[in-house]
């Protein structure tokens, strides 16, 4: 019993849908479509050209191998490559041909083609299916292989290269409707106001300190106190190395009572001889002299030992590193201050620099408490840049905590967001590559 001819061309249809989608390759796919869709209808001569990279045609009817050199090759490129840029079916013969194809038709084509393109997801255009013979197509066939060239084209778009941001950019801003809302949305979002931010290492430092330096030039033998530790106003803090003073107070004491005896003779011998009485003024001054280098000394020697002026807290390095050191008058040797009276000082870095007024907001992330944050206000920012540690040119900010939170322990450190001016976005965006180019071009 003979099958209804529809019904063979549906399951030819269907044949051929499925063989193009178990195609393992490109060739192995041009190999069904040039070759077995004459099993569907009837054509003289069928070519597969894909749109991956330059453009190239993949596959020709009857060759089993293509040569991109060979003349026919060439000049069906050139054919394929003007048909694609219609992206809708078109029936075509040496009339109709794109310019500069039709003057060679009949050397290479019978009278007439139909051209298919063939896309796999949206618009974008992943090949075409050219089939050429005798007789012109008709609709059914036309509307027949449209079909198919659906199946053929999810195929194609099997093998197509994973897509990279720009070809996706072109794609998204190709002319038309499309392009216009995204130039119209990304003109609209520049236009969006941001707060000017920059990230700063901060610390939590004394608002107030009192300054403990060494009173007389020496070397510091102990301290009484630990880093970081609480004291009184007149607890003992360090203690200076006295053995050069004792030993200079020693010989102040011998050269003070040698002179307290020759001023004794002196007064004796003046009673009687008025020579005497000469040498008892030198015994006199003499004897003023080495009783002050005497007072001196002693003054020095109490003074060896450091007390704390006030109460606070002890600020300064380890112990290890002061203990054995040599200090000159005057030289900091730690800070006295007051965990009630803290502020937080940012370095931002001049290479980030942003204008920056007192009283804006500046959020300090602690590094030891990642969930916690405590907000601040500028109090003032340095005019100059200075080296920090690390060797960072960097102006020095100050900012006073707000009222109504805990305040954060002394010498906390973490990272400060500094907020500036609000301006558009596309200058938030912009900012450091127009800042670079400038530096680049010296304007």
């Amino acid at each position: 019993m003979n099958q209804d001819p529809a019904v063979q061309a549906l399951l030819g249809l269907l044949q051929l849908a499925r063989r193009a989608r178990e195609a393992a390759s490109v060739e192995a796919l041009g190999f069904v479509v040039v070759n077995e869709t004459l099993n569907l209808l009837p054509y003289r001569q069928a070519a597969l050209w894909s749109e991956a990279g330059l453009g190239r045609v993949v596959a020709v009817s009857g060759l089993p191998q293509v040569d991109p050199n060979a003349p026919y090759l060439q000049w069906l490129g050139r054919l394929c490559r003007a048909l694609a840029k219609t992206r809708e079916p078109a029936a075509l013969d040496a009339a109709t041909a794109p310019a500069g194809c039709g003057a060679d038709w009949a050397e290479w084509l019978p009278p007439h083609a139909l051209w298919l393109p063939l896309s796999g997801h949206g618009e974008q255009l992943d090949g075409g299916l050219l089939l050429a013979r005798e007789t012109p197509f008709g609709e059914h066939e036309r509307a027949t292989l449209t079909e198919l060239a659906h199946a053929y084209g999810h195929a194609l778009a099997s093998f197509r290269p994973r897509e990279h941001l720009g070809a996706r950019l072109k794609t998204v801003l190709r002319p038309g409707r499309t392009q216009r809302r995204v130039l119209v949305g990304l003109a609209l979002a520049s236009l969006i106001p941001v707060r000017l931010t920059v990230l700063a290492p901060a610390e939590v430092a004394s608002r107030e300190p009192f300054l403990v330096r060494a009173p007389l030039d020496g070397v510091i033998e102990r301290f009484h106190v630990r880093p970081d530790q609480a004291v009184q106003a007149g607890s003992p803090l360090f203690d200076l190395d006295t053995a050069a003073l004792q030993t200079r107070r020693a010989v102040a004491q011998r050269a003070h009572d040698t002179a307290l005896e020759e001023y004794r003779q002196s007064a004796q011998l003046a009673v009687t001889d008025d020579k005497g009485r000469l040498k008892l003024g030198q015994a006199r001054g003499e004897l003023d002299q080495r009783a002050l280098e005497l007072r001196y000394l002693s003054e020095q020697l109490e003074r060896v030992q450091v007390k704390a002026e006030r109460a606070g807290v002890a600020v300064f390095g380890d112990v290890n590193d002061w203990q054995g050191k040599t200090v000159a008058i005057g030289e900091k040797v730690m800070l006295l201050a007051d965990p009630a009276k803290v502020e937080l000082v940012a370095r931002m870095p001049a290479a980030e620099q942003i204008l920056l007024a007192p009283g804006e907001t500046v959020t300090l992330y602690p590094d030891a408490s990642p969930t916690e944050a405590y907000d601040a206000r500028i109090v003032g920012v340095s005019y100059s840049a200075e080296p920090t540690e690390q060797g960072v040119l960097a102006y020095r900010v100050r900012a006073e905590f707000a009222a109504g939170q805990p305040l954060p322990r002394l010498g906390l450190r973490g990272t400060a967001r500094l907020s500036g001016p609000w301006v558009p976005f596309a200058y938030y965006a912009l900012r450091r590559p127009i800042a670079a180019t400038r530096q680049w071009l010296g304007w």
